[in-house]
């Protein structure tokens, strides 16, 4: 097995507590209203297909897609639309959300669930599906899936890239679903191989998930122009563009994107999706996420609907020790704290981390001592100390000058800095300023 790693990066502790915890379904009690935030992917937010009063079923379209970068949202039980308003959602953005009341039939669409041979399907058929099925990915991004799987005509895919690192400190759903859904997940990749024929197709794992690395190469070995990639525990080695590097060697230039050197990334979690769609006729309508923290009662990782907010959700496993000082959405380096558990579990979420004022305070920002550990350990190969510098003159074309939006957000620089600087944290804000700017400019 081939052993890879990417320049730089850092070593936060792991704390992978739920690691050895079997996934868990969790079902929206009787009481439970469901939202669904129009805006859970990158592009254009869902126009609502119902009104208020009307009845939906289990997996039925409730938002459609504006667009060509965007993609649909589904009902993950049946029930009625009491309202459709705006809400705050785990990515402290304003969205409008389509309220469900939960009636606890679980009266499903006609053919969910139904069975298909994706070998009998043709190309065109299969994107429309993942399209129509409200797939996006499951790693955090969002990026609607059936864009990513459907390349520019001039773009030639040669490396298809699994993302099995989930090097995120507390995370674990990627592990357990490669230990406990390893013949899913074999199907999932013969199907995105039949998608890219003529591409070699690598599984990028970190060696400190050895149990799912030798399951999957013992269930993997007649899949040709396959490979499993053993992977340096290290973050962020999960983010595209370094597990690209690590897996490939090949780098994404500075403005590109990974298919403009013929490289397709897809996490774990998103293809086994993507199969349920294709073979299951079901849509993405919930997904597993990791609970935990040192103020959860019973820390795992959990299957649930996607609309369900985190208090019930919470509430459902046993519920909280005592009150948790911050709790954040997705993992800690790149996640969001959100501001109350009424916040809504969404497509893009992988965690919710219930933390005490030990775990969850962050240190006194101190004054910058020149040392340059942020430059060092920066795996985008940036100048983290001048981004910040630039960022508090308010200086937006230096910012650009300096490739400032270059950053991958991954929180490397705050994590290392002896100084506790929040750079990541003005970093990002400046950054999605400057994109948002040029986006502008492109309309």
């Amino acid at each position: 097995m081939k052993i890879a790693t990417f320049k730089r990066g850092v070593h936060p502790k792991d704390s992978k507590l739920t690691a050895y915890n079997t996934i868990k379904d969790v079902l929206p009690n009787l009481t439970c209203v469901l939202k669904y935030p129009l805006q859970q992917h990158i592009g254009a937010p869902c126009k609502p297909l119902v009104v208020v009063g009307d009845r939906v079923l289990k997996g039925q379209k409730i938002a459609e897609g504006q667009g060509f970068v965007t993609t649909s949202i589904h009902s993950s039980v049946s029930g009625e639309v009491t309202k459709i308003s705006e809400i705050i959602n785990a990515t402290g953005d304003i969205s409008k959300a389509i309220f469900i009341q939960n009636d606890n039939l679980e009266e499903t669409v006609p053919n969910f669930g139904d069975k298909r041979d994706y070998l009998s399907l043709s190309r065109d058929e299969i994107l429309a599906i993942v399209k129509d099925s409200g797939i996006v990915g499951l790693g955090g991004a969002g990026f609607p899936t059936h864009v990513k799987l459907n390349p520019p005509k001039d773009k030639t895919i040669t490396n298809i890239i699994i993302n099995g690192a989930e090097c995120e400190p507390y995370l674990t759903t990627d592990h357990r679903v490669m230990l406990e859904n390893t013949d899913r997940l074999i199907e999932s990749i013969k199907l995105l191989m039949h998608l890219f024929p003529n591409a070699k197709c690598s599984l990028g794992i970190e060696i400190n998930k050895l149990d799912a690395i030798r399951k999957i190469e013992s269930l993997s070995s007649d899949i040709e122009n396959f490979e499993v990639v053993g992977l340096i525990p290290k973050y962020p080695q999960g983010a595209e563009k370094q597990l690209i590097l690590a897996i490939t060697d090949k780098e994404v230039p500075s403005g590109s994107l990974p298919h403009d050197i013929g490289c397709l990334v897809i996490n774990v979690d998103t293809i086994l999706a993507v199969q349920n769609a294709v073979c299951n006729n079901v849509p993405l309508i919930e997904r597993i996420l990791t609970l935990t923290g040192d103020c959860i009662v019973n820390p795992g990782n959990y299957r649930v609907r996607i609309g369900s907010s985190a208090k019930n959700i919470v509430e459902s496993i046993g519920g909280l020790k005592e009150e948790p000082f911050k709790v954040i959405a997705g993992g800690p380096m790149m996640g969001k704290a959100i501001h109350e558990l009424q916040v809504p579990l969404s497509k893009t979420t992988s965690s919710f981390i219930f933390l005490t004022e030990k775990s969850g305070k962050l240190p006194t920002e101190r004054n910058c001592i020149r040392c340059g550990k942020c430059v060092d350990f920066c795996p985008a190969g940036l100048l983290p100390v001048e981004l910040n510098r630039i960022v508090l003159d308010n200086n937006l074309n230096e910012f650009v000058q300096s490739d400032g939006v270059d950053c991958i957000e991954c929180g490397s620089c705050s994590y290392i800095c002896p100084s506790k600087r929040h750079l990541a944290q003005s970093i990002r804000a400046f950054r999605r300023t400057a994109l948002s700017k040029k986006l502008r400019k492109e309309r």
